[in-house]
């Protein structure tokens, strides 16, 4: 396994290769978490059409090695809540993106990618709503990226709102749901950030 971000196959398709080299090289990792306008519209100028692709089923040809798929994930689940950042459209390939990360996965092609890049291929089922994506996503950090103890913190966070709500009350405004009493009070007392630290502050 080399230091490189992504695998070396000469048969990975250009775009897909231009997704990779954008995101793992060009953009800055601790951009990926942040609202940042500038990415977002640099993202939608430059990877909005591969967006529609996917959309319109038209990237399955990524599908065959590594860098594809992992490029696809990026696209369907990362790219998307760029481009359509506080929009449903931001969710809307979700299950494409996830049942793709399943396939790698259990194909063992997450494995050969390098950290951090390799966060991406578990992604998707940390932003399932479906708790057994998300014991999933769990394990998979613990097994398989054990170094990276923020994206652990995270996947135990998210899964933490889906075992209390079964869904991620801060989709609802995006998504046209309605947002319960329970919610709403969850919400006001600090939300996502607030279980973030509690955990932070539980024995490990």
């Amino acid at each position: 396994m080399t230091a490189t971000p992504v695998t070396t196959q000469a048969e990975a398709p250009s775009e897909a290769e231009k997704v990779l080299a954008f995101w793992l090289e060009e953009v800055e990792p601790k951009q990926w978490y942040i609202a940042d306008a500038d990415l977002d519209a640099t993202i939608r100028d430059r990877f909005g059409a591969l967006w529609e692709k996917a959309e319109e089923g038209a990237l399955g040809h990524w599908l065959t090695e590594p860098n594809g798929a992992l490029a696809y994930i990026i696209v369907t689940d990362q790219f998307a809540r760029n481009i359509w950042r506080d929009d449903a459209r931001a969710f809307a390939l979700d299950e494409q993106a996830r049942s793709v990360a399943k396939l790698a996965i259990d194909n063992g092609w997450d494995r050969e990618i390098v950290p951090p890049g390799r966060q991406f291929f578990y992604l998707p089922l940390m932003h399932s709503e479906n708790l057994v994506d998300q014991d999933r996503a769990v394990r998979l950090f613990c097994d398989r990226m054990p170094e990276a103890e923020s994206n652990l913190l995270h996947a135990r966070a998210h899964r933490e709102v889906i075992r209390e709500f079964g869904r991620f009350p801060f989709r609802n405004a995006a998504l046209g749901r309605e947002t319960s009493a329970a919610e709403a009070e969850w919400i006001e007392q600090g939300g996502y950030g607030a279980v973030l630290e509690r955990l932070k502050s539980e024995p490990k």
